[in-house]
C-alpha cells in the first residue's frame, strides 16, 4: 500500500562522504565508569530530586493525615449540629405549630371583641341617637304647645318659658349634633324679649279694676260733698281761758253759716247733660260703663283688638262726661283706662319658626 504522500523525492541527493563512519564496536568497547564519572551532576540531582520527593511526600502525607483528623473532627462536629439542629428545627416545628394555634385562637378571640365592640357601639349610638331623638321630640311638643297657649292668651310668658326650659336641657346635654337647636332657640328668645307685645293678663287686671272702681266713682251732678275735716283748735287749758276764747253769739254765727253751706252750692256748670242727669239715669250710666268695660274685656280675650280700642274710647268719653274728674280718684281711672286703651294694640305673637326647623332638621337625623 502507498502512502497518501511521498515526499522522498523532494530531499537533497546523498553526496559522497569523506568521513568514516565509527564502528559498533567502538562504543561498545567504551567504560561504563568513564561514562558515568563523566555525568555526575546528573546521579546528584536525579539523588537530590529523590531525597526531595520522599521529604515532601512524607510532609504531604502529614499534613494529609492532620486535614483528614481535622475533616473528621469537622464532619463529627457537624453531624452533632446537624442533630442538634434538627432537634432544633423540631423544636422549632412545634413551637411554630403551638404558636400558629394560639395566633388563632387569638385571631377567633379577637374578632369576637371586634364584633362585640362594634355590636356596642351601634347599641351606644342607637341609644344615644334615641335619647337624642327623644329630647328633640319633647323639646319640640312643649314649644309648640306653648305657641299655641300664647296665641290663646295674648301673652309670650308661656312660650318664653318654654323656650328657656329647653334652652337649659340642650346646654346640660352638649351634644354636637343639637348645637343648631341651641343656636336656634337662643335668637328666638332674643328676638321675643326685644318684641313688644300686649300684656293681655296685665290689661285684663286693669279692666277689673276698672270695673270695680266705676260703683264708687263720683258723678258730675252728685249732690253735696263730703265735709271737710275742719282743723282742730287748741282747747283752752282753764274755764277761764275757755270762757275767753270765743263769745256765744260768735259760736251760734259759725253753725249758722256752716248750716248755709250744705245746704246752698255754687259751682260751675260745663256739662249740662251730665247735670241734668235724673237719680235712675245715674245707676244706668254707671251700668252701662261696666258693660262697655266688659265688652272691652270680651274682645281683648277674643283677640278683636279693633272693638277694644273702640269701648275703650266711648269709655273715657264717658268717664270724662259723666263723672268727676277732678278728684283724685278719677284722676287715677282716667289715668287707668288711658292706659289700657295705649297698650291694647293688634301685635303679633312672635313665632319661633327658626327652632321649629331647626328641631325638624335635627330629628330627621341631618
Amino acid at each position: 500500500m502507498k502512502p497518501a504522500h511521498d515526499d522522498t523525492s523532494n530531499l537533497p541527493p546523498l553526496g559522497p562522504t569523506t568521513e568514516p563512519l565509527a564502528n559498533v564496536s567502538d562504543f561498545n568497547s567504551a567504560d561504563p565508569t568513564a561514562r558515568a564519572q563523566g555525568h555526575p551532576w546528573l546521579i546528584r540531582s536525579i539523588g537530590a530530586l529523590a531525597v526531595l520527593g520522599a521529604v515532601g511526600s512524607g510532609s504531604m502525607w502529614v499534613k494529609l493525615s492532620g486535614i483528614q483528623e481535622q475533616l473528621a473532627r469537622q464532619s463529627a462536629d457537624t453531624g452533632s449540629q446537624a442533630v442538634e439542629a434538627r432537634v432544633t428545627s423540631k423544636q422549632a416545628e412545634e413551637l411554630a405549630r403551638e404558636t400558629a394555634a394560639r395566633l388563632a385562637v387569638t385571631d377567633a378571640k379577637l374578632s369576637e371583641v371586634s364584633l362585640q365592640r362594634s355590636q356596642l357601639e351601634d347599641l351606644m349610638q342607637s341609644l344615644s341617637r334615641s335619647r337624642d331623638e327623644n329630647l328633640v321630640v319633647d323639646i319640640e311638643s312643649a314649644i309648640r304647645l306653648a305657641q299655641q297657649q300664647a296665641q290663646l292668651t295674648g301673652s309670650v310668658q308661656p312660650l318664653l318659658a318654654a323656650l328657656n326650659s329647653a334652652e337649659q336641657r340642650l346646654t346640660k346635654v352638649a351634644q354636637p349634633r343639637l348645637a343648631p337647636v341651641l343656636r336656634a332657640v337662643t335668637r328666638d328668645i332674643e328676638r321675643i324679649k326685644a318684641t313688644a307685645v300686649a300684656d293681655t293678663p296685665a290689661l285684663l287686671f286693669k279692666l277689673d279694676e276698672l270695673v270695680h272702681v266705676v260703683d264708687t266713682l263720683p258723678l258730675l251732678n252728685a249732690v253735696g260733698s263730703a265735709p271737710k275735716d275742719k282743723p282742730v283748735q287748741p282747747v283752752p287749758a282753764t274755764s277761764w281761758a275757755k270762757a275767753i276764747s270765743m263769745s256765744w253769739w260768735e259760736k251760734v254765727w259759725s253753725d249758722i253759716w256752716n248750716d248755709a253751706q250744705n245746704l246752698i252750692r255754687v259751682s260751675r256748670i260745663d256739662k249740662p247733660e251730665a247735670s241734668l242727669l235724673a237719680p235712675d239715669q245715674s245707676f244706668f250710666v254707671r251700668e252701662n260703663l261696666k258693660l262697655r268695660l266688659l265688652n272691652a274685656r270680651l274682645g281683648l280675650l277674643a283677640r278683636h283688638f279693633d272693638a277694644v280700642q273702640s269701648d275703650m274710647k266711648q269709655a273715657n268719653d264717658e268717664l270724662v262726661r259723666y263723672f268727676d274728674m277732678q278728684t283724685r280718684q278719677g284722676q287715677t281711672t282716667l289715668a287707668l283706662a288711658r292706659e289700657v286703651l295705649a297698650q291694647s294694640k293688634q301685635i303679633e305673637i312672635p313665632r319661633v319658626d327658626d327652632t321649629i326647623a331647626a328641631l325638624t332638621t335635627a330629628a330627621a337625623g341631618r
